[in-house]
C-alpha cells in the first residue's frame, strides 16, 4: 500500500521525489541553523579579536544576506531534482532572480553604510558629521536600489534601453528646469567634502550670524542669537565670505583708552606700563602691544592689542571686563582722567 502512495505520480513527479525534495530542503535549512548556532559565535569571538573592523562588519551581515543566500540556494537545488513545467520553472526562476537581487542590494547598502561609518570613525569625526552625511548616504542608497531594480528587470526580459533613453532625456529637461535646486545639491556636497564649517559651529555670512543646526541637500540652517532660525540655500553660503568662530583657535582683540589732553606727559608715558602689569596678572592672555596711538578730536588714544586663547565668546569678555575694571581703578590712583565728547566755545566780546 505504501509501495503503491510513493509511485503515484501529480505533475510529472512521483510522491517519493517530492518526499526527496521535502528532505533535502529539511536537511539543508537544519545544517544551516545548527552552522549558524554554532560557527558564527565562534567567528564573532574570532574576529572580536582582530584590530580590524571589516571582518565584524561581514560576521555581521552573514545572518542578513548569508543565511538568506543559503536558503535560497537550497530550495532551488532541492525543486531543480523534480521535472518542472516550463511555467513553473520560469516562476522559479523569476522568484530567485528577485530575491537575489534583493538580497545583493541589501548587501550593497549595507557595505556603502559601513564605508561611511569607517571614513568617519578613522578621521575622528564627531556625531555632528554623521548626521551631515545622512543625506548623502540616503542618495546613493536609492541610486543603488534603482541600479538594482534595472538590473532585475533586465535580467527578468524587460527592454530597459527604451526606459534608460527616456530617463535621460526626461533627465536633462528636469536638470534644465531645476538648475537651482541642482546648484544647491552641488553646494551641499561641497560644504560636506571641503568643510569649511559643520553642525555646531558659530558662523557669520555677511549680517547674519548664528549656530549651524542642520545642513540639508538644499539649505543650510543656522540658529540665529535671537532665538530665530535662519534659512539659507547652500549655493549662497558658498558663494559667500564666510566666519567660522568655531575653529578659531585664539581671539586677537584690540581695544583702544582715551585720555584727556589735561593729561600730564608723564601720566601718559606711564599707560603703556600700567596696562602691561595688568596683563602681567591675567591668566590665559597674552599681551601684543600698548602704544600711545594717536591725537584724537577730544582724547589722547592708546592703542592695545592682546590675545585670549580659545574661542570662548564668554571667556573673552569676562577677561575683557576685568582688564576694563583694573585700568579704571589704576588711573583713579594717578587721577588719569577718561575723555569723554567736548567742545569748548570762546565768545569774543565786540
Amino acid at each position: 500500500m505504501l509501495d503503491e502512495i510513493l509511485r503515484r505520480e501529480f505533475y510529472h513527479n512521483r510522491v517519493s521525489e517530492y518526499l526527496v525534495c521535502l528532505a533535502l530542503i529539511a536537511a539543508g535549512v537544519f545544517v544551516v541553523r545548527v552552522a549558524q548556532g554554532l560557527g558564527l559565535r565562534r567567528l564573532r569571538t574570532l574576529v572580536g579579536k582582530t584590530p580590524f573592523t571589516f571582518d565584524d562588519f561581514l560576521v555581521d551581515q552573514i545572518p542578513r544576506t548569508g543565511i538568506p543566500l543559503a536558503y535560497l540556494g537550497i530550495v532551488e537545488a532541492a525543486l531543480r531534482s523534480l521535472k518542472l513545467t516550463p511555467r513553473v520553472e520560469r516562476i522559479l526562476d523569476t522568484g530567485g532572480i528577485i530575491l537575489l537581487t534583493l538580497i545583493a542590494v541589501r548587501f550593497a547598502v549595507s557595505l556603502l553604510r559601513y564605508a561611511f561609518a569607517d571614513h568617519l570613525r578613522k578621521r575622528g569625526e564627531d556625531s555632528s558629521r554623521d548626521r551631515a552625511l545622512k543625506g548623502v548616504v540616503n542618495l546613493v542608497t536609492v541610486l543603488v536600489w534603482v541600479t538594482g531594480g534595472l538590473f532585475m528587470l533586465d535580467n527578468l526580459g524587460f527592454r530597459i534601453s527604451t526606459m534608460v533613453a527616456g530617463l535621460g532625456i526626461g533627465g536633462v529637461a528636469v536638470a534644465l528646469a531645476s538648475q537651482n535646486i541642482l546648484g544647491d545639491l552641488f553646494a551641499y556636497f561641497i560644504i560636506l567634502f571641503d568643510r569649511p564649517f559643520e553642525v555646531g559651529d558659530f558662523v557669520t555670512v555677511g549680517d547674519f550670524m548664528g549656530v549651524v543646526d542642520r545642513l540639508g541637500l538644499k539649505t543650510t540652517r543656522l540658529a540665529g542669537l535671537g532665538g530665530e532660525q535662519i534659512i539659507m540655500s547652500n549655493k549662497d553660503l558658498t558663494d559667500s565670505r564666510v566666519r567660522n568662530y568655531k575653529r578659531m583657535a585664539r581671539r586677537r582683540v584690540v581695544f583702544r583708552i582715551g585720555v584727556t589732553y589735561r593729561t600730564p606727559p608723564e601720566r601718559l608715558r606711564e599707560i603703556p606700563g600700567i596696562v602691561r602689569d595688568i596683563f602681567g596678572e591675567v591668566e590665559g592672555t597674552t599681551l601684543d602691544r600698548v602704544h600711545f596711538f594717536a591725537y584724537g578730536d577730544f582724547s589722547l588714544i592708546h592703542e592695545a592689542v592682546y590675545y585670549v586663547e580659545g574661542n570662548d565668546y564668554t571667556k573673552y569678555m569676562d577677561i575683557q571686563q576685568k582688564v576694563n575694571l583694573r585700568i579704571y581703578e589704576e588711573f583713579e590712583k594717578r587721577r588719569i582722567e577718561f575723555a569723554y565728547p567736548t567742545q569748548t566755545l570762546y565768545l569774543a566780546r565786540g
